[in-house]
């Protein structure tokens, strides 16, 4: 959590109910011991069998040209996520550009090096720092966000892997478990905010003191509000959209950066891979997701003609390159927000930042 609060001029004003600040919940010794287990165990299995000197020579083998540009479509994409999140924000403020991308960026940065998304936290404090949004109104936008990308990913893999043979045992078993999680929550999405009479009125005969019970009830409020913001029929459209314009770039992203190792990879492929990684950074992870990606990349590609050692020197450069991008643009973004910070505190030396 940032260890300031930053203004910035021109963010929305709306009314708002004071609520507690989310604080990121420290992950218990149980889920280290579990994430690293899990770590190690998928490790093993990627790992197993691979010849390092091809993997090395693969990796100096890489063809410069299409890294760069699959880096650039990965700049275009965090640029569209941090307009998707832009629109549910503008539902009760408004955010200028350049504001919702740094915050953006500093989650992803968050999100990367820090476990138990963490980063979902760091941008979500960012954005109600700078607004009289509450930070529970902001993070429930934040997860609400992350839970249609699930859903998103969870149709896409399905109906490619209706199309594409052999399927990954692992992932048809897992995209059903994460295919039921997503839909209770998009039905909870839909119905919740219209259910706060009854909800108010569970709160009203809980045997609780009335301080808690207003506290809890402004913070149920803020929570209801963020899921509200799904109910407009343009708000909604416009982040389907987006979401789908996202994963296109990506898939595109994955196909462009695969050519720099001589590996021809198709759009369903491509979507079949993301599919996989983000079914599996659900799963407990450490930072980095160390583990899952390989284990991902050496299921998913082989069965498509692709080398084991080439797949597994493609995911790590993939990672290694995202988490420089992320590295850079996260710290880059924090630097400009407080500057900004700073600049609105100080008016007199507003005009000196970017």
């Amino acid at each position: 959590m940032l260890p300031e609060v930053f203004l910035i001029p021109g963010a929305g004003q709306p009314q708002t109910v004071e609520t507690p600040a989310p604080q990121a919940a420290r992950p218990s010794p149980w889920y280290w011991i579990l994430a690293g287990g899990l770590a190690a165990v998928l490790l093993y299995y990627a790992l197993r069998g691979v010849e390092w000197r091809r993997v090395w020579q693969i990796v100096l083998g890489a063809r410069w040209p299409y890294l760069a540009a699959g880096i650039g479509m990965s700049l275009v994409n965090f640029f569209v996520r941090s307009m998707r999140w832009r629109v549910l924000l503008n539902a009760r403020g408004h955010f200028r550009v350049a504001t919702v991308f740094w915050a953006t960026m500093a989650g992803y940065m968050g999100n990367s090096f820090l476990p138990a998304r963490a980063g979902e936290v760091v941008r979500s404090f960012i954005i109600s720092s700078q607004s009289a949004l509450s930070k529970t109104y902001v993070l429930t936008t934040a997860l609400t966000e992350r839970l249609m990308d699930a859903i998103a990913l969870v149709l896409c893999g399905s109906v490619v892997l209706i199309q594409v043979s052999p399927k990954p045992a692992w992932m048809d078993r897992l995209g059903r478990t994460t295919a039921a999680i997503a839909a209770l929550g998009a039905l909870l999405v839909a119905v919740l905010p219209h259910a706060e009479g009854l909800i108010r009125q569970i709160l009203r005969r809980m045997p609780l003191p009335g301080a808690m019970r207003d506290r809890l009830s402004g913070f149920v409020g803020q929570i209801l509000l963020g899921l509200r913001v799904f109910h407009h029929a343009g708000r909604l459209l416009s982040f389907t959209l987006l979401t789908a314009l996202i994963w296109v770039i990506d898939a595109f992203g994955a196909m462009v950066m695969s050519r720099a190792f001589e590996i021809h990879m198709t759009f369903p492929v491509a979507l079949l891979l993301l599919a996989g990684m983000g079914l599996g950074s659900a799963l407990p992870a450490t930072p980095g997701y160390v583990g899952i990606y390989q284990f991902v990349a050496v299921t998913i590609l082989p069965p498509f003609g692709i080398d084991r050692n080439a797949a597994l020197a493609y995911i790590i450069v993939l990672q290694a390159l995202t988490y420089a991008v992320v590295l850079v643009l996260g710290l880059l973004g924090l630097y400009r927000i407080r500057a900004a910070g700073k600049a609105a505190r100080n008016p007199a030396s507003a005009r000196k930042v970017p």
